[in-house]
């Protein structure tokens, strides 16, 4: 079993929550619901999970592969269900940006294998309902 831990660390909402090794992230509410820009909201951090999660598999596969992969990075953009609680992600759209000498079909083939097989993320987001579409955009070296 994993265990967090959260405490209380800036006005009513601001939270510094520590994982079981030590990681420390800070959250808190919107400045709307009486937060005061402490952290991140808690459902952005689903998006950045889905894209640390991700991001890491498709780094590992192209590794693997042997590929020239000079820099990553990945773009996350998401609809939530609209005047109602809990308010779900229903629609997220990710953006793959891989530079180097990679191979566009292997880029590509490691994106689905991530959003679709690996990324424990995207499952669970999958299983609450989210669709995710996602593009590769590969950008050589020159």
């Amino acid at each position: 079993m994993i265990t967090v831990e959260l405490s209380r660390a800036n006005g009513d909402y601001g939270f510094e929550v520590k994982d079981a090794y030590g990681n420390t992230v800070r959250t808190d509410t919107s400045p709307e619901t009486g937060g005061e820009d402490f952290g991140s909201r808690p459902m952005q951090l689903l998006l950045m999970a889905l894209g640390s999660c991700s991001g890491i598999d498709v780094v590992s596969i192209l590794k693997k592969q042997k590929q020239d992969l000079t820099d990553f990075k990945m773009k996350i953009s998401g609809n939530r269900q609209a005047g109602v609680e809990p308010s779900l992600w229903t629609k997220i759209y990710v953006e793959f940006h891989i530079f180097g000498n990679v191979d566009e079909d292997k880029a590509k083939r490691a994106a689905e294998l991530s959003i679709n097989k690996y990324c424990s993320v995207a499952a669970t987001l999958k299983a609450a309902g989210a669709v995710i579409e996602y593009n590769v955009f590969v950008h050589k070296s020159a």
